[in-house]
């Protein structure tokens, strides 16, 4: 049972540098997510550091379209990518955004000559105790990240052969 911290890793030979830039563009998000509920950039966005945002449409079976605003808490170029979403309040329930406190990150670890270790994680360890509960301390999350990374990597050969 994991702690709210939850990671998954694959080695996917293609450079560091490439993965990030793939990641690091909004647009490319709703092509990797393994989850199924990332529908399209509102509009995408290349973040280049700390403090930058996007917003993403998204979609749940239970809760509907929403969108969430996305900010850059941690930003190495090349290595490292961590954003701490947040839920777009409608007018109706008085405009503004409302954060449960979890993370999502990317790590890039050059292995080797063109390939890289990817580790993508999810962190709710300052989040509440229902968030905690509604995704089993993260576990729920972990075939989303795991087909995330397949999808990372297909997406990464599609792009190579553009």
């Amino acid at each position: 049972m994991a702690d709210g911290f939850v990671s998954v890793s694959r080695r996917i030979e293609v450079p560091a540098g490439q993965l990030f830039a793939l990641v690091a563009d909004s647009a490319n998000h709703p092509l990797f997510d393994g989850s199924g509920m990332v529908r399209k950039p509102a509009p995408g966005v290349t973040v280049s550091g700390v403090g930058d945002a996007f917003v993403m449409n998204m979609h749940h079976e239970r809760f509907g379209y929403y969108q969430m605003r996305s900010e850059i808490v941690e930003y190495e170029p090349g290595r490292r990518l961590v954003w701490e979403p947040a839920r777009m309040l409608t007018p109706e329930e008085g405009g503004g955004t409302e954060s449960a406190r979890y993370r999502w990150g990317y790590e890039f670890e050059p292995d080797g000559a063109g390939a890289t270790m990817v580790t993508e994680t999810f962190d709710c360890t300052r989040s509440g105790p229902e968030l905690r509960e509604a995704v089993n301390e993260g576990e729920g999350w972990r075939d989303a990240m795991t087909a995330s990374l397949v999808k990372l990597e297909l997406l990464a050969a599609a792009m190579g052969s553009a």
